[in-house]
């Protein structure tokens, strides 16, 4: 059994089985990582960049890498469950730890609602036509049930419909190729960088601004850290590969699906990937549609996971009203937390879109990951006794820095609403911590 000192570092032991080996959690990013958000917001990527789809991808897959080499630095040098908000507590004391975990159940909670915008989308009206407001709510309401379930069940699901999303993916790639070879497809488009509104560097930043979305769920990972065999040799090498591997899928998926279909077809699209399928024939659009809807349901459901077991945990903690520590005398889940973070998704889904939603997701996580690069360097002289990857001191800097670029890029309704929930956390913050001083 492991123990801690009074701020927050855990001395040598853990009350938790390691048993995650290198291809295991490499995996478990992965799956984390390759989400729904490529079938849904390829075409606002496009709207951003223009036809290279690709380049702002790419561009996100390395602004993602350098915050990653902070995670990296900061799972093997303290590996606990706890993630950001145990960095922040170390770094800068108490009011951080809360105000980080309270950013992270907010983005999960708006994540849920953007992903219930998609599965309302065109992937749906391949079957049926119904009120966003009415999909909302069944949709988010059908997954709060599967959650309250039970956690292994949820999992189970979970597997399951991560084959069946990258086999989506893969799918795609493959219908583009062919779109491509019988002389339908433009590849010059690829090479189109800008719109009307956006000058080439513009539309790179504002497209990466959105495709940012597509790499986020590595940070859930460090969670798992405590569980991991010699987390410094295996954390370091699952994530990074993991994310190498979802940016080159990521900027295929984008290349295939510029290539075959104009600009202009995704950007009007709500379920872009499946004009990729009907022109290129050959697969039934229902079908693919059914795999789009699994792979958008899967993300929905493993951010409400997250989201009611991370408001859960901050019940428990006292950090949060003590209603949300209730749970199921049978099923022992959070069915508080699993109601009132299912609600707030709902509401936040009836009243914004799938694009606002996404940025504003993206601006909360920035906040968490501009104090987790700056946590790096703060901590940097704090020695422990286990060795740890260590990221070079530039990367870190430069992972801040690109929070910052980035969060240049976002309109003013996106500010509006980010503004209005730091605010909420930062009160919150100081009346959960009243009577603490010092870290």
């Amino acid at each position: 059994m492991s123990s801690r000192t009074q701020d927050g570092r855990e001395l040598p032991g853990t009350p938790l089985n390691r048993t995650l080996t290198t291809p295991l959690l490499y995996f478990f990013i992965l799956g984390d990582v390759l989400g729904a958000g490529v079938y849904v917001l390829v075409g606002q990527v496009a709207a951003e960049s223009g036809g290279a789809v690709w380049v702002p991808l790419v561009v996100a897959l390395g602004l993602a890498l350098l915050t990653a080499s902070s995670y990296a630095e900061l799972a093997t040098k303290y590996p606990r469950a706890g993630g950001a908000s145990h960095y922040t507590l170390l770094a800068y004391g108490p009011f951080a730890r809360f105000f980080t975990g309270f950013c992270m159940l907010a983005a999960g909670i708006v994540s849920a609602a953007g992903l219930a915008r998609g599965f309302g989308g065109d992937y749906l009206r391949i079957f049926v036509s119904l009120p966003v407001a009415l999909v909302v709510v069944l949709f988010l309401g059908s997954l709060a049930l599967l959650n309250a379930r039970g956690i292994s069940e949820s999992t189970r699901v979970n597997v399951a419909a991560t084959v069946v999303e990258v086999g989506g993916l893969v799918l795609v790639v493959g219908l583009g190729v062919w779109v491509v070879l019988r002389g339908d497809g433009d590849v010059g488009r690829l090479a189109q960088l800008g719109t009307a509104e956006n000058a080439p560097a513009a539309a790179v930043l504002s497209g990466s601004l959105l495709a940012f979305y597509s790499f986020v769920g590595f940070e859930t990972s460090v969670n798992v850290a405590e569980e991991t065999r010699e987390p410094r040799r295996s954390y370091p090498r699952a994530l990074f590969g993991a994310l190498a591997t979802a940016g080159v899928v990521y900027a295929l998926v984008g290349a295939a699906a510029s290539s075959a279909v104009s600009t202009s077809s995704l950007v009007r699209s709500s379920g872009p990937l499946l004009s990729v399928v009907e022109i290129a024939g050959g697969v039934p659009v229902q079908l693919f549609s059914v795999i789009a809807l699994i792979a958008v349901a899967n993300g929905a459901l493993l951010t409400g996971i997250m989201s009611s077991r991370l408001a859960y945990g901050m019940a428990r903690d006292g950090l949060l009203p003590q209603f949300l520590a209730k749970v199921l005398p049978g099923r022992r889940t959070p069915w508080a937390a699993i109601a009132t973070t299912t609600l707030l998704s709902v509401l936040l889904a009836v009243t914004g879109d799938v694009a606002t939603l996404a940025s504003t997701l993206v601006l909360l996580l920035l906040v968490v990951f501009f104090l987790v690069n700056t946590a790096v360097l703060r901590l940097r002289n704090d020695t422990v006794a286990r060795d740890h990857f260590t990221t070079p001191t530039s990367i870190a800097v430069l992972g801040a820095g690109s929070c910052v670029l980035l969060a240049t890029q976002f309109e003013g309704q996106v500010w509006v609403r980010g503004l209005l929930v730091l605010a909420v956390g930062a009160l919150l913050a100081r009346v959960a911590t009243r009577g603490h001083h010092g870290r």
